[in-house]
């Protein structure tokens, strides 16, 4: 464990994320909070969960959780509320509300937004008014490896204004990926001020929280013993929104001899999707159907291999665990997890198919030449160290000093060039 300077009590350090489609926010956030209460810092963390489901995830030492009314995201991008009926505008002003007084209450140390520098619909920036005005809190913006295609970046950021809102409000902007894949600054034209205050963490290794198998049946009570004798693929589509066509694909393919098939659907597959997709199974013994695991890579580290669309979270638990994968990303609202899916094929790490290409057919054809093809090999390895870096950046922050990222050349890769911010 690394030793930090650090202020003489623990810190309370907050963790925002607006969860309007899927889990991958909300699980990133809990890898985070987890390394920074379990390092020689000792965070006190509270997370601010935009989904219910965030309370079925184990919280970190110290940590606890308040989960918001929810979102939902259209397939048009815009947000409408899960489950209240309430007018957005009205969901918005409750859940500013809501934040506004938990973090008055807990007064964190760090403030660590995810990925939306205002919050969903804008629901941050009162909150980070008054916290300017306080000035007692660090501000901190997480962003993950890849947002969307550039030119849509630089559209929306333009109309959110949200270069202003990270002059205004945050301290640092900490990248959780490796530039060498995707060099965040550069494709978004991160103007010199906002590139001096960002980081390049390096990816989060989410191995840190799997730990050892200690025989909790977990998600192996619902699956039979021939399952994990005989050896499975796993097809995960993340929160399950709009997973079906994957999992529909994937129902109806032919299986290498003696394997099974599990499915796991996400707890935000409509009903109506759901029952199609029971029915699709049903009668065929070599297929399971799950609808929610609450950590996934115990799953995943017993399957042969895996079938996913592509989120930042299942791909880093997809790599480091050395799965041979096929990526089937969504396309819609953005095409983060597009980008993302060719820029690791070309590194020669999985497969990726246009959704467009899913069909139980081509699947079929992945799946019986990845029975026999050799595991991917490793030609430029990842920088997987975000979660040892961000300890210390947490504590530098929280002591008083400002980040002074040092930029040094960044080496060749024929992905990206120019500069990178590392850590000293």
């Amino acid at each position: 464990m690394t030793t930090l300077t650090r202020p003489q009590c623990s810190p309370k350090i907050a963790l925002y994320s607006h969860d309007t489609m899927g889990l991958g926010h909300v699980r990133r956030n809990l890898l985070i909070a987890r390394a920074l209460a379990d390092s020689s810092l000792k965070a006190t963390t509270l997370l601010i969960a935009g989904v219910r489901e965030a309370g079925a995830f184990v919280m970190p030492r110290g940590g606890d959780c308040l989960t918001l009314p929810a979102y939902r995201k259209e397939r048009n991008g815009e947000y409408a509320p899960r489950s209240l009926s309430l007018e957005t505008t009205s969901l918005a002003a409750l859940r500013s509300q809501v934040i506004g007084a938990a973090l008055k209450s807990f007064a964190p140390d760090l403030f660590i937004v995810d990925n939306v520098p205002r919050g969903a619909l804008g629901e941050l920036t009162p909150v980070l008014d008054r916290m300017k005005d306080r000035g007692k809190t660090r501000c901190v913006l997480g962003l993950r490896d890849i947002l969307d295609a550039p030119e849509r970046v630089l559209k929306q950021w333009r109309y959110l204004n949200n270069e202003a809102a990270i002059r205004d409000y945050y301290d640092a902007v900490w990248v959780y990926g490796d530039h060498n894949v995707y060099n965040a600054i550069e494709e978004y034209a991160f103007p010199p001020d906002l590139a001096a205050k960002s980081t390049f963490t390096g990816y989060l290794d989410p191995t840190a929280r799997l730990g050892p198998d200690n025989g909790d049946a977990g998600p192996f009570e619902h699956l039979p013993k021939d399952v994990l004798q005989k050896g499975f693929t796993l097809c995960m589509v993340g929160g399950g929104q709009d997973g079906l066509a994957v999992t529909q694909a994937f129902a109806r393919a032919d299986l290498p001899a003696d394997e099974y098939g599990v499915i796991v659907t996400g707890p935000f597959l409509p009903a109506v999707q759901r029952h199609h997709l029971l029915s699709v199974v049903r009668g065929n013994p070599r297929f399971r159907v799950l609808e929610f695991v609450s950590e996934p890579m115990r799953l995943m580290r017993k399957a042969r291999r895996v079938i996913a669309m592509g989120g930042y979270n299942t791909v880093q638990e997809i790599l480091c665990l050395g799965k041979r994968a096929l990526l089937v990303p969504r396309d819609r609202p953005r095409l983060e997890q597009t980008i993302r899916a060719e820029r690791l094929r070309a590194l020669g790490l999985l497969d990726f198919i246009v959704l467009q290409q899913c069909s139980p057919r081509t699947l079929s054809a992945w799946l019986h030449h990845e029975a026999t093809a050799p595991l991917p090999v490793l030609c430029h390895p990842l920088d997987r160290d975000g979660l040892k870096r961000l300890p210390t950046l947490a504590a530098t922050l929280i002591g008083g000093q400002d980040p002074v990222p040092q930029t040094v050349p960044a080496p060749s890769s024929g992905l990206g060039g120019g500069l990178r911010h590392v850590i000293a």
